[in-house]
This record gives C-alpha cells, sequence and structure tokens, in this order.
C-alpha cells in the first residue's frame, strides 16, 4: 500500500484571490456568449438594445467599466497594498454579487447556473479576503 502524501505548498491569498477573479471573468464572458444564442437577442441588439437598455456611448462605457473591473482584480490582487488588496476585493466581490443578484430574475437557465456559480465565487472572494491571515510580529 502506497502510505507517500503527494507534495503541496502553501498558497498564498492573494494568489487565490487573484485566481477567483478570474474564474468570475470565465463566467462573465461564457454567459455574455450564451446569451447571445437566446433567440431574439441578437435581433434586439441590431435594433440598439444594450444590456441597461438603448445603446449610447455611456452605457457602452459603463458596461465596459462593469466587465473591466474583475480582469483588472487579476492583477491589482497581486500587486497593491494589502489592506488596499483585502478591502477591495471585499467591496468590489460584494458590488458584484448584487449585479448578479438584480441581473438573475426571468434569465435561462445557463444564465442562472453561471450566475450561481459567480455569486459563489464572490462569495469565496468575500471569505478569503475578510480570514487574510494576520502575521504576528515578535
Amino acid at each position: 500500500m502506497d502510505t507517500a502524501f503527494l507534495d503541496d505548498l502553501k498558497i498564498h491569498v492573494r494568489i487565490k484571490l487573484s485566481a477567483l477573479w478570474a474564474t468570475l471573468m470565465f463566467c462573465y464572458i461564457y454567459g455574455d456568449y450564451f446569451g447571445l444564442y437566446v433567440p431574439g437577442k441578437l435581433t434586439g441588439i441590431i435594433a440598439g438594445n444594450g444590456p441597461v437598455g438603448p445603446v449610447s456611448q455611456n452605457t457602452l462605457v459603463a458596461t465596459a467599466i462593469m466587465l473591466a473591473v474583475p480582469g483588472i482584480m487579476v492583477f491589482l490582487s497581486l500587486v497593491l497594498p494589502p489592506r488596499l488588496t483585502r478591502w477591495l476585493n471585499i467591496i468590489l466581490a460584494a458590488v458584484y454579487i448584487g449585479i448578479m443578484t438584480l441581473t438573475m430574475p426571468g434569465a435561462w437557465s445557463f444564465y442562472l447556473l453561471l450566475g450561481g456559480l459567480e455569486i459563489a465565487i464572490g462569495l469565496l472572494t468575500i471569505w478569503y479576503a475578510w480570514t487574510w491571515p494576520k502575521r504576528v510580529h515578535a
């Protein structure tokens, strides 16, 4: 019987947070991509309907910011000072949980699945940031 244990290393909370934001981005991208297959969606897009009403420069800039933040958090979670990183992760994950909660009612099953995963990812992000290990100074 093999009694050897698999080698493992401790992954720093920064890397976990960065990976969670990257994972969130994949869910976002696939949700938006699959959404294009919903009957009538492309017709609405061609007619000028956007995610939050008629398409305008302002609505597209706001949507671009909303979609860019998780991607930027992949990097910022690794490089910002710990205290700022911790609070940005907690606050922004809560904001994105709120966004998903508001956009899920009446959605198709694939969106509900991905939205549920995004909420779980957001909750994990908050948990890891909230429980960030403290270093004891001797």
